[in-house]
C-alpha cells in the first residue's frame, strides 16, 4: 500500500505552505508524505508562523524555504495552493486545489492574534485533507 503524498505551495514557502506542512505532518505523521514548495521562495521562513505552529505541538524544524520541485508536481497526489497570490506556471498531473485562507489582517487583526487564526484556518483544512487522504486519526 503506497503513502499518499501533499505538495503545499505558496508564493515564499515561508509561512502559510510551510504552516500547513508542519501541521500535516502533526496530525498525520509517516501515513501522508508531506513537501512544501514556493512559487518565488524567499530568503527564510517565518518566525511568527513558526511560533504559532510550534504553539500547537507542530513544528518546521529542518525546514527552508524552496522552489517547487517540478518532479514532485507529477508525483504527488495532491497540490495544495495557499493563498490566491501564487500560481503554478507548469502544473503537472496532480490536481490542484486552491485554499482561500483568511487573513485577518483586512479586518485589523494583526500580530500573534493575525497568526493564530491563520494557523487554526490551515489546521482545520488540513485534518479535513488528512482524513480525505487516510481515513480518520487511529486511536
Amino acid at each position: 500500500m503506497s503513502v499518499p503524498s501533499v505538495l503545499f505551495v505558496c508564493v515564499k514557502n515561508g509561512g502559510k505552505s510551510q504552516m500547513a506542512a508542519a501541521l500535516m505532518r502533526h496530525v498525520a505523521g509517516e501515513a501522508i508524505s508531506v513537501h512544501s514548495g514556493g512559487t518565488a521562495p524567499g530568503g527564510s521562513l517565518n518566525e511568527a508562523s513558526r511560533a504559532a505552529v510550534e504553539e500547537v505541538g507542530a513544528s518546521m524544524d529542518g525546514e527552508h524555504t524552496k522552489p517547487i520541485d517540478p518532479a514532485l508536481l507529477d508525483s504527488v497526489d495532491r497540490v495544495i495552493v495557499l493563498g490566491t497570490e501564487a500560481v503554478i506556471e507548469h502544473p503537472g498531473t496532480a490536481p490542484i486545489e486552491v485554499w482561500d485562507t483568511d487573513e485577518p489582517s483586512i479586518r485589523g487583526i494583526e500580530g500573534e492574534a493575525r497568526m493564530r487564526l491563520i494557523r487554526d484556518d490551515i489546521a482545520a483544512r488540513v485534518a479535513t485533507l488528512a482524513r480525505e487522504l487516510v481515513g480518520p486519526p487511529r486511536r
